[in-house]
């Protein structure tokens, strides 16, 4: 069975809504951890994460909704989140803290793969990375390896990036580890087509516009990404 990943940001409703996404058929989440210049994120995600520090989202309030959802939910709570978090908060203290609250592990989009290897974590690989950083990210990554289909940033796409076929297929001749892919995955045509060539997909900018209609709504969203999948 392919894998779906479903993208939120903390928020106070934020349990809410991984309580329905993981009811729908979502089987891991990311966690977003708002940062104020969220260079891999597009503009939906990077206004929600505005609107989540304007309601107070720091750190410590993130922690606390993580371990919020961990107690509705029992699947995979990965965060994602900036090298400056765990720079302002203490790179231990925060890995700490959060794998306490609930974490499985992390995604810091501008960490490189090479750097601050005692953080655990998932890595990405995009288009663009040379075969010795796909080789690194794949050695490090923490059980899955995150497949970046274009060069940019996040944001719904109308078609699945042609780049994601040569990119996974260079992935896989240099792990064995799941491979799931993300960045402009938006409908469940987009997820039916990746689930051909990886093994699983990350669905953030849709969840996210989704999610602010409400818990119904983004399950029956996460259900029609299910459906495609499987």
């Amino acid at each position: 069975m392919k894998t779906l990943v479903v993208y939120l940001m903390a928020m106070p409703d934020t349990p809410e809504l991984a309580a329905a996404a993981v009811d729908a058929g979502a089987d891991l989440l990311e966690i977003g951890f708002p940062f104020s210049d969220p260079l891999a994120d597009g503009p939906v995600i990077r206004r929600a994460g505005e609107r989540a520090l304007a309601a107070g989202m720091r750190t410590k309030r993130c922690l606390e909704v993580l371990a919020q959802i961990r107690a509705r939910v029992d699947v995979p709570l990965v965060p994602m989140t900036y090298a400056s978090i765990f720079d302002a908060y203490g790179w231990q203290r925060l890995a700490d803290d959060a794998r306490a609250a609930g974490a499985s592990s992390f995604i810091v989009p501008d960490l490189p793969a090479d750097v601050r290897p005692e953080l655990t974590r998932v890595q990405l690989v995009a288009p663009t990375s040379s075969e010795e950083r796909l080789r690194i990210a794949a050695d490090t990554s923490d059980g899955w390896l995150y497949l970046v289909t274009v060069t940019g940033t996040t944001g719904a796409r109308a078609e699945l990036a042609p780049t994601l076929a040569p990119l996974a297929e260079r992935a896989r001749t240099a792990t064995d580890k799941p491979l799931y892919a993300g960045f402009g995955i938006s409908k469940p045509e987009h997820a039916r087509a990746a689930a051909e060539l990886v093994d699983g997909i990350v669905v953030g900018t849709r969840a996210v516009e989704v999610a602010e209609e409400g818990p119904a709504e983004l399950a029956s969203f996460v259900s029609g990404l299910r459906g495609a999948l499987d």
